[in-house]
């Protein structure tokens, strides 16, 4: 009797002591739990950053289509009726023409226009529809379709460069004030091509363009370099 007493109390102290073991098919479905509760806070930070990359996408091009919007006003105005926008440039047709086979400008008037036009683009450039994006203004010179393709190529480049030649011009009449010209050694670049879409017009081979370019999604604002107001007292080409 005493033995068998002294045996149940063992036997329960022992079954008392087990350690504790979750089953096979518990530890799958809790790891199934953590996987669905990582997986979902996963999707929900993907689903958000994508929605904030398609609204700052969004509002770049609302805002852009805002800066040439204004473009556009300004060339409704009377005093600039012949220039155009299309796309991100600004056509200035035939109010800007540049001589035969040469990188002046056909008349003075032409060259005054330029001086009396830029500004305008250079307030609205300023503004926060366009500064915000905007990253350069490059001026574009054309030469014909015909002829030397290198030779047409220099020219149109030289044509490009005569435009920035007027407007850093000190000594005309119309000047452009300091901080006009400060901003366009910033901001403008020369670029020029040797060749046009437009045909039947030739005219439409000795114009000049204003080709807006803005940042990238994402990227810096490109800081402004520290140049002197100091463009020289004659043009870097001379004036054939």
């Amino acid at each position: 009797m005493i033995g068998i007493k002294a045996s149940r109390r063992k036997a329960g102290k022992e079954e008392a002591e087990k350690p504790f073991w979750i089953s096979f098919s518990d530890l799958m479905t809790a790891l199934m739990v953590l996987f669905l509760v990582a997986m979902a806070v996963a999707l929900i930070a993907v689903t958000h950053g994508l929605a904030t990359i398609n609204k700052d996408k969004e509002e770049r091009e609302q805002t852009i289509e805002a800066c040439m919007a204004d473009m556009k006003a300004l060339t409704r105005q009377a005093q600039f009726e012949g220039v155009s926008v299309h796309g991100n440039s600004i056509d200035f047709g035939a109010l800007v023409l540049f001589g035969n086979d040469r990188h002046s400008f056909e008349s003075p008037a032409h060259e005054n226009f330029v001086r009396r036009f830029v500004p305008r683009v250079l307030e609205l450039a300023r503004n926060q529809h366009c500064d915000r994006w905007l990253k350069r203004v490059v001026v574009e010179g054309f030469a014909s379709q015909t002829g030397d393709y290198l030779y047409n190529l220099n020219l149109s480049y030289l044509r490009s460069q005569r435009v920035l030649c007027v407007l850093l011009d000190t000594k005309a009449a119309d000047a452009i004030a300091p901080a006009d010209r400060q901003f366009i050694q910033r901001l403008f670049l020369v670029g020029g091509s040797s060749f046009n879409t437009a045909a039947g017009e030739a005219s439409r081979m000795r114009r000049v363009e204003l080709k807006l370019e803005f940042r990238d999604l994402g990227s810096d604002r490109e800081q402004p370099a520290d140049i002197p107001l100091d463009p020289g007292t004659k043009c870097p080409n001379d004036w054939r």
